[in-house]
């Protein structure tokens, strides 16, 4: 089943879409301007790899695309939603419902297994066990760990935890998958094998994705490199093309 965003009256129009977006954080009494300006617009089914030095702004900036904090000017739409506009009990449902997040640190339920740590989020959002269970062997069967479904999280390798993290990420059918330096903690092979993962979904689903990575060699496998700067888009790359 393709994932939301893949609604043909949405095709003509951005799936997620900044527009003067900037964020200034206050410390010691004055103003950290983190974003200064982000305009960006990622269309339904790209896969686009936010690249750039630390302290460049990145993680920042998915964090706001993903509804997990405001900005402070700017606006920010995901399916023609300003979610920056959205009351809090809003910005949640859209959390769990429309946006699948990977992070560094997979952050999996350590008492649980690996079967039970992918249903988490359709469990949250009030579906049956039966529905959450089917749904979730065939998400890691897809990533691959089929044969490790009562693992638990210490049981597993980085890999294989990151991949479960993949596939909790996709449980709730997501529109947008979000990723922030979500292979730091791997070594070269299992960062290589996660970002193969998420072309191949990316590309057998129709699945958006939008990554941030300081690694040149794992943004490659993005349709678009977004290069920040200080807060800026300097450059974008289009399959090794800066325009």
């Amino acid at each position: 089943m393709p994932p939301r965003s893949a609604d043909p009256g949405l095709a003509s129009d951005p799936l997620l879409e900044a527009r003067g977006v900037r964020k200034v954080f206050q410390r010691d009494g004055e103003q950290l301007e983190i974003l200064a300006g982000i305009d960006l617009q990622v269309r339904a089914g790209e896969f686009v790899a936010i690249t750039g030095p630390s302290g460049s702004g990145k993680s920042t900036l998915l964090y706001l695309l993903g509804a997990l904090d405001r900005p402070t000017s700017g606006e920010i739409r995901l399916l023609g939603r300003a979610t920056n506009e959205l009351e809090d009990a809003a910005l949640a449902s859209i959390r769990n419902t429309l946006v699948g997040f990977v992070f560094q640190f997979h952050f999996l339920l350590m008492d649980l297994t690996a079967l039970e740590n992918v249903m988490v989020p359709a469990m949250v959002g009030g579906a049956s066990p039966q529905q959450c269970e089917a749904k979730a062997r065939a998400l890691l069967d897809r990533v691959g760990l089929s044969h490790r479904l009562t693992h638990r999280p210490a049981q597993l390798s980085g890999g294989e935890q990151q991949r479960v993290a993949v596939a909790r990420a996709l449980m709730n059918g997501p529109a947008l998958l979000l990723g922030d330096e979500l292979t730091g903690n791997l070594d070269t092979a299992a960062s290589e094998s996660i970002y193969q993962l998420l072309r191949e979904h990316n590309r057998a689903e129709g699945q958006t994705i939008v990554v941030v990575t300081h690694n040149p060699a794992l943004a490659a496998h993005a349709d678009r490199v977004l290069e920040m700067v200080d807060g800026k888009i300097l450059g974008i790359s289009v399959t090794g093309q800066t325009l």
